[in-house]
């Protein structure tokens, strides 16, 4: 009798573990970002090589302080795609990282395959949002705009262990992130 006992004690104390780890990850963690000048919607600019706010409307946005890469945004804008291109910095070979199911107007899948069939484009949002992570957003030919976060070469050498060159910046304080 006492053997079933510990068994569903320990059981029990398993699956409530988990469930609290998933709600966590999934939900616990993310808060609702409020678009601000900081957290304007900017493009890097070929003139200046600085970001520079677009014109956007219907933004949404969760992050978490957990991770500097859990950021992503959804939006509209106006600015057609010829315009863009001429001013603002393209990048390459970006694949947009997952967002947690119930951020609806964020679907990886779809804004990848979007970008492969080059009904979407992605803009260096902005460089170096957080040490070695930049900010991508990609814009579609009908004006639906995804922001997210993506490691750079100094951001996947500093978290694999790989030694940091000297075209990398210092490091900040962990405090000061």
């Amino acid at each position: 009798m006492n053997g079933k006992v510990v068994a569903i004690v320990l059981i029990l104390s398993g699956a409530i573990a988990g469930g609290f780890l998933y709600y966590l990850q999934v939900y616990g963690y993310y808060h609702q970002v409020q678009a601000t000048v900081d957290e304007d919607v900017k493009l890097v600019a070929l003139a200046s090589n600085e970001p520079e706010p677009i014109l956007y409307e219907n933004f949404q946005a969760i992050d978490a302080e957990s991770s500097p890469i859990r950021y992503r945004a959804c939006f509209d804008t106006q600015m057609s795609i010829p315009m863009l291109t001429e001013t603002y910095e393209l990048v390459d070979n970006v694949i947009p990282r997952n967002a947690p199911s119930w951020f609806d107007c964020f679907g990886s899948a779809e804004i990848a395959a979007k970008l492969e069939a080059g009904t979407a484009l992605a803009f260096m949002g902005e460089k170096n949002v957080h040490y070695g992570v930049d900010r991508i957003v990609a814009i579609t030919d009908d004006g639906q705009g995804y922001v997210w976060h993506e490691l750079n070469d100094c951001g996947e050498k500093s978290y694999d262990g790989t030694v940091i060159g000297e075209e990398c910046p210092p490091r900040p304080d962990a405090g000061s992130q």
